[in-house]
């Protein structure tokens, strides 16, 4: 699980992250608990996530040369979420291989510094018919780059 050596994922803030997406949760977000279920951050993640692909590093799903596979996921959870709420998804990345990112998403309440829960997952870029691994294109790269934040180390918001 991608942990600082100095800092838990538990002790994240707003300024550790450098893109962000509103979303509003919605009643079938909630489970019979009356909380946001676990299965709903995941769509969280995919959100932020794929916004920031098409947005800033020239993805086009389906039709892309290039793809994410998703090849593990993690989260913490540190506070319950309940419809209605609108959240503040932060988006880093932690480690930038040549063909693979590891992305760390914080999910924050609205005008909240405390995430409630951190997640997120590491994708293996492959080309779409094939499905072998490829090295990442320039595009891909630079957008991600923008978001690479080594542990211990902060950079300026996009």
């Amino acid at each position: 699980m991608p942990q600082t050596p100095s800092t838990s994922l538990k002790e994240r803030r707003r300024t550790d992250y450098g893109f962000f997406l509103p979303y509003q949760t919605r009643w079938s977000d909630n489970d019979q608990y009356a909380h946001i279920n676990n299965s709903i951050y995941y769509h969280f993640f995919d959100s932020i996530i794929n916004t920031y692909l098409i947005q800033h590093c020239g993805l086009t799903p389906p039709s892309s040369p290039l793809i994410g596979l998703v090849v593990s996921s993690f989260c913490q959870y540190f506070s319950p979420i309940s419809f209605p709420v609108v959240l503040d998804l932060g988006l880093k990345v932690t480690t930038l291989g040549k063909s693979s990112v590891t992305y760390e998403v914080g999910v924050f309440e609205e005008g909240k510094d405390v995430p409630s829960a951190v997640g997120g997952y590491t994708h293996v870029f492959v080309e779409n018919e094939s499905r072998k691994s490829v090295k990442m294109d320039d595009t891909l790269r630079k957008g991600l780059e923008k978001l690479f934040r080594p542990p211990g180390e902060l950079q300026a918001k996009l």
